[in-house]
């Protein structure tokens, strides 16, 4: 994609894809070891290392977990800010 290609989403604090593959190959492309994948829009909160589970490399002590751990942070970063609903 263009719009990766030249750095232009450097510019924005946040890139919207309106597919899972049109936003995500860039996305971990460029940031696979701290991307957070997060879903909006649900009752939960919802945020995933970009990478996946790395099932392959499970139990061999090679895994990275910076990418996990920014998942947490933004988690409790979202749980910190959110509103709450009144009904």
């Amino acid at each position: 994609m263009v719009f990766f290609g030249t750095k232009q989403h450097k510019k924005f604090d946040a890139v919207l894809g309106m597919y899972h593959d049109q936003g995500l190959i860039p996305f971990k492309t460029l940031a696979f070891d701290s991307g957070v994948n997060y879903t909006s829009g649900l009752p939960v909160i919802r945020t995933s290392p970009d990478h996946g589970t790395g099932y392959d490399i499970a139990g061999k002590n090679i895994a990275n977990e910076s990418s996990f751990r920014e998942a947490v942070f933004l988690a409790c970063d979202i749980v910190k800010n959110r509103k709450p609903v009144t009904v």
